[in-house]
Formats: structure tokens, C-alpha cells, sequence
């Protein structure tokens, strides 16, 4: 389908410089308080000395933390939060009108001013306004009082008529955007208009001749009938003025809007990535000589469309877009995020080589939207809309269906004119309850989709709808079976092949067949992926992202299997230019409390960066040179120093057509960089420090990179967490994760889900280290190939049966290099019953460099948790 052409515009937050627009910013000497308060709070007799001393932004939650258990930092509490401040409140013209602005308040808001009640405002993310003239004293001090409430969403409480109802974020409570007193004259640009900037600029018409702009500014008149006039002028980057036009108005009490045709001769587009180019628009009312207020916004003039089949254009040319998704939060400083945070995600951003966001999964602060228009990104806008529309069944309540309707009004108004935004989207996961824990009857989605979907179009009839779908054709969450493609204009399907699902080896395949599905299955629809990825722990390694149990919600998270996943999924992605897009899930690991996975508690950790953006995991890398138009190299891995086996993959990114590796002063070889992955396999390490250097070859110009790791000494044994994905130190000892095997099965003794809930029944295995039966490798048949320095050795096995209802016929067999070792061992029978640890060791020869072990077991599998070599 064709996108509309849009003349864009970025924030509605007030321009300081576009005076005389009075802002008075309220950012110090609050106080706050969490908890119930008797109704004495909202007076001035109140007594909050005993109070915090806050400023704001501000948030009391502090969720996330690095470690594997929750830190004395951590504030999850939800409920109310009370803020009181004392304003001595600047002096005013006769007539002038006081309005409080918000930039967000999560999640419902209540206000009062000098001890009254002056209005409720419900939705965390969106920017509103109260106008307080009534009960304001200019000039004197006045008391401003905010009931913030972010209660756990439940069927029967105020939060649970407000979007959203559930999700893999957490909503943290506080008035975490900044606070405004803004003093406008009676008639004035409207501030009212669902906290819009009131002026809305599209461009009807762009040729290389002209662009040809309509601007409607609204106007609030609050006094008596008066005449006044209304400029509107376009100027270029320069500040040049490049299109006027003046208005005679006629202003009487109330709401009025003024249309204005502008004309700007040989447009400068807008040009995503390449060519960010901006023109402001200025709207300035004025009467009786004097300006009464001005509200100044960029412009950018772009074309776009959407097609099922070619992808996205921009301006005329085929753009296909990468990048990532991206919460609002901070590790250490929650959703209080500085204009400064704001820039440095950006940058990281950028860095990356993406050109395209998706705001996840709500409306983002003004600061962000314009930092994406300077940026040339291409934005994915989105309502709160998550995973279902009731807690307890049904389309949802009336009252809820209100709440979304105005929360994505308040959303389209407040960035119709952001240029970077190209799309609305209504909805993500609005059908996957069931995944979030919500019991009884499974919601109805479809009806609130439709119903935001209208909306969308009513409000801007130019820029497609979107949503992002969970389910469909994945069979692995019950739903209500509601058909939700075409709903919308595009659509995004948010896929963890490789994390998730079931066979996650298969990655390439299975997203290939699923992306050509979709296509074939909504031919006419443009098709993106919205979200894709898996955890990543940097202080978590494996040495080999093929052998071990891949478990998507629990330890370990290895860097190495999160790049892999991504190594795997771009290529498929990249070589479909009928996906318009996609989006890497996520930028930045972020606050989850219902995550207690990788190295890390309360975060998704599927970040390419982690939350205090110290960190640029493998997967950043990779996606950085894959991404990039010049040259590149960078070495994987580089986090893993201290390595737990004598030979190495050894793994660098490059966007060349091959890379020679060399090792302290040994030249490995040269290796095919295939889909910008150079990879050199059984690199031999010597003990302690290793210096590698990658070194591009056949590219347009010589590029290295280097990386050090550190041997182990293999004289001191060789130790394997047999089905682990990751690496273990246990007892002073390093066990490496599982490799060198062939066949058999990894597996799990307990796999849990989101917020603990457990997927299989609770066991625990009789044994002095439990650690090493969180995993182990099962079959008939499997073996091992480990390198083992020549010479007499001890090996020592680990083993045990899971299954309380295996056969007392099941006997095992070992050999070691050809040898039998073990024979006829019914291990059930060996422990005196199931889940219980059996210990054997042998000795064996090494000649050659390898030990080669063979597992066969007959009338069952066999289960073997560790192997253990050691002199």
C-alpha cells in the first residue's frame, strides 16, 4: 500500500527561544512521600517536613540490577506517591492565564492547586495541561499537590481501566518528565488541544519545484471578542524566512482553527539518515501591536510509502530499513531519564549504523522524538496497547476503550509533526494474555484494534496504521483465535526463533519460512519483523552456542549464543526486500520484574548494550560492521578472557571478503568472512596470555583488530558442565560448557517462565554439587572428542536418572578411545533410585592429543551431567 505524503514537524514541548511564551520549569524543592495519606495532604496545613526532598523528573521505583539476586537498591513497590511543592509564583498581567504543563505523570495523576482539585489525567506517557487561573494567585506563593498512581493493574481498580493492563515492562510510578508553568495571554495558541502544540503542518504537494504546506493553528480565546492577526512563516536551516503568510482573525470566545497555504520553492528534503534536513514553522498571533504567543516547530519535507512486495521508499528510493527497538529506561535512574541519557542513547544508536527505532511500546519524551528527527531515523510509534484489553475477559470495558482512544489521540497530536514518525502503531501482543498469566475467559482484541485503528486514520488520514502481531502461526499460546492481520495498514511480527521456540539450531530456517508465509499469507499487506532477538550476559560464555540447553528464561545467557542468534537471523532477514523492516529486541537491556535470568535480576536481557550503557555486547558489534557502509573489523568474544579449554573458536566480525588471523606470532590462516562472520575453529591456546590479531583481507582498505585471552593450563584438567550452554566455576574449578560432543540431547532439570512460574514440575538431584545437575545430555548414544595433553589421566563421570519410571533394565556401556570402561551399569539401580548422583572414574592412555568417550546405553537413555579429567 502507499503511505501518505506527510510534511512533518518535531516536539510540542514550549521553545524557550520563541518567547512570549512564559515556562517556568518546576524541577526543584518538591517533596514526596510513597504510601496513604489522610485526605489533610492536598492543603497547606499540612505538615511534609518529614518528607523526601526530591527534584523532578523523578521516580521512587529503582528495578534492575546486575547480580543473581536482588540488591537492597531495588524499589519495586506500586501504589501512590504523594509531591508537594511550594511555588513562589511569578508576577502577572491583568488577564493573564496559568496553566500547569506535564510532560508525563505514570500512571494516573491527580492535581490539586492551593487545595483544590483541579484535574485527573489518566495514561502514563502523554504530555497534559490544566489550566489553573481559577484558584492560581500570581505573584504569591501557591501549593501544588500531585497524586501519581501506578498500582498493579486488577479488574477492579482505576489502574485497570487504564492502558496498559500487562507486559514484559515495568510501569514505574512519579512524575518522571518535567513539570512547566506556562503564562499565556487569554487569547493564545491553544495549549488544551490533548496537550498538542496546537499548530499541525502537512505537506499536500512535494515536487522538486515546490512544496506546497497546509498549517492549521488553533487558538484558544479565554476573554472578550477581539481582532487579531496570525502569522505563519517557514524558514530554512539558515533561520531564512522562505514562506509567510498573514491572517486577519476575528477571535471570538472559545476554540476557533485557522487554515494557512504556504508554498516553499525547491524543497530541501528531508532525507532520513543521509540528509536530516529541517525548516521550522513559526505560527505567531498577535494584536493590537503586540505578539501574544508563538509557537515555533521543525519541519521536515519527505515523501514516503510502504510496499507489500518492494519494502519502503523514502522520498522516491528504496530504503530498507534496520534497527532497534527501544525502552525508556536507565539502570539506576528508572524513567527519570536527563535530556543528556536522552543523547547518549542516540548516539549508540547511531553509532550502531541503525536508521530506523521503534518506540516500545508507548509514547517516548518530546527530547527523544526530536532527537530521532535531527538523526534522519524512521520511527515506529506506538500506543500502550499491550497484550490484552481486559483482566477479566470480554472486549474490554467501556471505560477502558475511552482510555485508549484518548491516550492515542493525545499521542498523534502531540508528534503529528515529528517528520521521523511514519507510522502509528495501535497495538503490540493485544492477544497473548495467556503468556502474561491473565486467568479465566480469554479476551476479545479485535473490537479495541478496529476501534484504534479508526482512530488513527481519523486523526491523520496520512500516515499508515500498524500493530505487532505475537501468535499467529506459532501455536504456542492459546488465544481466541481472533484473525488480527489487515486490521491495520502494516504489520510487524514480533519472532524468537532461536530463543523461544522449539528447535532453536533451526533459526535460519524456521524465520525463512515464517517470513515467506506471512507474505504469501497477506500478500498485500508490508510485512516487517518487529521484534527478534534472545539474552545476552556479558559476564556469562560459551564455548559452544550449539551443544548446551538453550534457556530462554533462566541462567545462563551466554554473549556468545544472543550474537549467534543474530549472526543467524539478519542474513534471512536482510535478502527479503518485501520486509520494509526490522527491529532488533533490544537496545538496551531494560526493567522487567518479571525476569530473573542471565547475570542479572528484574531485566530483560536481550539488549545489544546493557542498562547503564557501560557495555557493547558481541551482538552491537556484529551488527555494527553488518550495518556499515566503510570498512570494518572487530574480534567476538572479547568479554571471554579467560578461557576454559586449550583450543578456541576463534570468531571476528568483518565486511570483507576474507580475514587472516594470526596468534601471538603464528599465522593461523585466512578465513571466508561469510555474511560479515570470519570464523577459525580448534585454535589452539597456550597457557596464560594469548595476543590475536585479525587483519581484513580483499576489502577496500587493510583493517585489524585485537583481542587477548588466557589459556587454562590443561596440565591441571579438563572439566565439562555436560549439557550446559554456559561456562560454571565451581570449587575453585573452571567447567567449561558443553562442546566436542556428537549426538544425544541437552536438557533441564527445572525450566520456569516469566515471573518464576515453573513450566515442569520442581526436582532437585541428590548430590554434593547441585549446580552440575541443573543440566545434562541424554541418548542411547553420544560421544565426546576432548583434547587431552598425552599421558595417564583420570576421568571422572557424573551421572544420574531423571526419570522416576525408567526401566531397571537400562544399562549403560563406556569406552574410552575403544576401550570398555563402564559396562552394563544401570545407573537408577547403581544410586538406589531416581535423581540421585552415581560417581564413577577410571584411568585412562591419551596418545594423539584426544580422548575420545563413547556412551551407549540399552532399555533407556543414558544421563550424564559432568565429565571431569584430571591427572
Amino acid at each position: 500500500m502507499g503511505g501518505g505524503v506527510v510534511a512533518a514537524v518535531a516536539a510540542p514541548a514550549a521553545q524557550a527561544e520563541a518567547a512570549p511564551r512564559q515556562a517556568v520549569e518546576l524541577a526543584d524543592g518538591w517533596r514526596f512521600r510513597f504510601g496513604d495519606e489522610s485526605g489533610a495532604v492536598t492543603g497547606p496545613g499540612f505538615d511534609d517536613s518529614g518528607w523526601d526532598q526530591v527534584s523532578v523528573p523523578h521516580t521512587w521505583n529503582r528495578i534492575g540490577g546486575y547480580g543473581l539476586e536482588r540488591g537492597p537498591e531495588t524499589n519495586n513497590k506500586q501504589g501512590i506517591g504523594w509531591y508537594r511543592l511550594m511555588v513562589d509564583a511569578p508576577a502577572a498581567a491583568a488577564g493573564m492565564r496559568q496553566y500547569l504543563d506535564f510532560a508525563a505523570v505514570a500512571k494516573i495523576a491527580d492535581v490539586w492547586v492551593n487545595g483544590q482539585h483541579v484535574g485527573t489525567h489518566k495514561g502514563g506517557f502523554a504530555r497534559f495541561r490544566f489550566d489553573v487561573t481559577d484558584v492560581w494567585k500570581p505573584g504569591q506563593p501557591n501549593l501544588i499537590v500531585v497524586k501519581a498512581d501506578n498500582s498493579k493493574p486488577e479488574p477492579d481498580n482505576a489502574s485497570g481501566q487504564v492502558l496498559p493492563l500487562s507486559g514484559d515492562f515495568f510501569v514505574e510510578g512519579g512524575i518522571y518528565r518535567p513539570v512547566h508553568l506556562l503564562q499565556l495571554p487569554a487569547a493564545s495558541i491553544d495549549p488544551l488541544d490533548y496537550g498538542g502544540p496546537g499548530v499541525y503542518v502537512r505537506a499536500a504537494e512535494i515536487t522538486d519545484a515546490q512544496a506546497v504546506v497546509d498549517v492549521r493553528t488553533r487558538l484558544r480565546n479565554q476573554g472578550a471578542a477581539r481582532d487579531l492577526k496570525l502569522t505563519t512563516q517557514i524558514a530554512d536551516a539558515s533561520g531564512k524566512v522562505v514562506a509567510q503568510a498573514v491572517q486577519p482573525v476575528h477571535l471570538a470566545p472559545g476554540a476557533a482553527e485557522m487554515a494557512a497555504r504556504l508554498t516553499v520553492p525547491h524543497p530541501h528534503r528531508w532525507n532520513g539518515r543521509a540528509d536530516p534536513y529541517l525548516y521550522s514553522v513559526t505560527a505567531t498571533l498577535s494584536g493590537d501591536g503586540k505578539v501574544l504567543d508563538q509557537v515555533t516547530q521543525p519541519l521536515g519535507l519527505r515523501t514516503f510509502r510502504f510496499d507489500a512486495d518492494a519494502g519502503f521508499f523514502l522520498n522516491g528510493r528504496h530504503v530498507k530499513l534496520h534497527g532497534v527497538s527501544r525502552h525508556q529506561d536507565w539502570l539506576g535512574s528508572g524513567w527519570a531519564l536527563t535530556d543528556a541519557q536522552h543523547e547518549r542513547d542516540m548516539e549508540l544508536i547511531e553509532e550502531l549504523g541503525a536508521n530506523t527505532v521503534r518506540q516500545a511500546h508507548y509514547q517516548h519524551a518530546d527530547k527523544w522524538t526530536e532527537l530521532a528527527d535531527k538523526a534522519g531515523m524512521v520511527v515506529w510509534a506506538e500506543l500502550p496497547y499491550v497484550t490484552t484489553p481486559s483482566l477479566s475477559g470480554g472486549k474490554g470495558s467501556d471505560s477502558l476503550w475511552a482510555n485508549a482512544d484518548q491516550q492515542l489521540r493525545e499521542q498523534i497530536r502531540q508528534n503529528y509533526n515529528h517528520p521521523s514518525i511514519m507510522m502509528w502503531s495501535v497495538g503490540n501482543e493485544v492477544n497473548a494474555a495467556r503468556g502474561f498469566g491473565v486467568k479465566g475467559k480469554l479476551p476479545q482484541s479485535l473490537p479495541l484494534l478496529q476501534h484504534l485503528n479508526a482512530t488513527a486514520k481519523q486523526e491523520d488520514p496520512d500516515r499508515p496504521t500498524a500493530f505487532a502481531d505475537c501468535c499467529e502461526g506459532v501455536g504456542m499460546m492459546k488465544t481466541s483465535g481472533e484473525k488480527l492481520a489487515g486490521t491495520t495498514d502494516l504489520i510487524g511480527y514480533n519472532r524468537y526463533y532461536g530463543w523461544y521456540y522449539p528447535k532453536p539450531l533451526e533459526v535460519r530456517a524456521q524465520l525463512g519460512v515464517m517470513l515467506d508465509k506471512m507474505h504469501g499469507a497477506h500478500p498485500d499487506i508490508p510485512i516487517s519483523i518487529t521484534e527478534y532477538g534472545a539474552g545476552g550476559a556479558v559476564t556469562q560464555h560459551s564455548d559452544d552456542v550449539k551443544s548446551g540447553f538453550v534457556n530462554f528464561v533462566g541462567r545462563p545467557h551466554p554473549e556468545e549464543y544472543e550474537a549467534w542468534l543474530h549472526e543467524q537471523s539478519w542474513p534471512v532477514i536482510n535478502a527479503r526486500d518485501f520486509v520494509f523492516a526490522s527491529w532488533v529486541w533490544n537496545m538496551f537491556d531494560f526493567a522487567s520484574d518479571l525476569r530473573d535470568e542471565g547475570d542479572s535480576v528484574d531485566l530483560n536481557d536481550k539488549g545489544l548494550v546493557t542498562a547503564d550503557r557501560k557495555v557493547k555486547k558481541d551482538a552491537f558489534w556484529y551488527y555494527k560492521v553488518a550495518w556499515s557502509d566503510a570498512p570494518a573489523v572487530h574480534f567476538a568474544g572479547k568479554h571471554y578472557v579467560d578461557r576454559s579449554y586449550p583450543v578456541m573458536t576463534v570468531k571476528a566480525y568483518a565486511n570483507s571478503p576474507k580475514a587472516r588471523l594470526t596468534m601471538g606470532s603464528k599465522v593461523v590462516g585466512e578465513a571466508d568472512c561469510t555474511d560479515d562472520v570470519c570464523e577459525w575453529r580448534d585454535v589452539p591456546l597456550a597457557p596464560g596470555p594469548n595476543k590475536a590479531v585479525v587483519t581484513t583481507v580483499g576489502g577496500k582498505e587493510s583493517l585489524t583488530d585485537t583481542a587477548t585471552w588466557n589459556g587454562p593450563d590443561p596440565q591441571k584438567g579438563i572439566r565439562i558442565d555436560v549439557g550446559s550452554l554456559g561456562t560454571r566455576d565451581l570449587d575453585g574449578h573452571r567447567y567449561g560448557s558443553d562442546t566436542f560432543v556428537t549426538g544425544g540431547t541437552p536438557t533441564v532439570l527445572n525450566l520456569v517462565g516469566f515471573g518464576g512460574r515453573s513450566l515442569r514440575p520442581h526436582r532437585d538431584v541428590e548430590t554434593a554439587n547441585p549446580q552440575l545437575f541443573e543440566y545434562w545430555r541424554e541418548g542411547e548414544s553420544f560421544s565426546y572428542g576432548i583434547p587431552v595433553p598425552d599421558g595417564n589421566w583420570t576421568v571422572t563421570l557424573h551421572m544420574f536418572e531423571p526419570d522416576p519410571k525408567a526401566s531397571d533394565q537400562q544399562a549403560l556401556t563406556v569406552t574410552a578411545n575403544g576401550t570398555p570402561v563402564i559396562e552394563g551399569l544401570n545407573v537408577q539401580k547403581a544410586a538406589g533410585g531416581p535423581l540421585k548422583e552415581v560417581v564413577r572414574s577410571f584411568p585412562v592412555t591419551v596418545s594423539g592429543g584426544v580422548l575420545k568417550l563413547d556412551f551407549a546405553s540399552v532399555g533407556g537413555k543414558a544421563s550424564l551431567a559432568a565429565i571431569e579429567v584430571t591427572k
